[in-house]
């Protein structure tokens, strides 16, 4: 029997939209993602490494401009 996922609403660090966070006590995983601007981040909750990350919507040189 699969334990399911905790879910908080928080705000998108791409876009500041509402985002959801799910917790995965099972696999021991924190998926950050927003449906607004495709953002996405996988992390270990043990670790706090990275596991995947995608945001398409985020670009570098946008920030090194301002």
């Amino acid at each position: 029997m699969s334990v399911p996922a905790t879910v908080q609403r928080v705000h998108c660090p791409t876009c500041g939209r509402y985002a959801e966070r799910y917790h995965s006590t099972e696999a021991v995983t924190l998926r950050t993602q927003c449906s607004r601007c495709d953002y996405l981040m996988v992390s270990c909750t043990k670790t706090g490494r990275v596991i995947e990350a995608y945001a398409p919507s985020f670009a570098p040189s946008l920030l090194a401009a301002s």
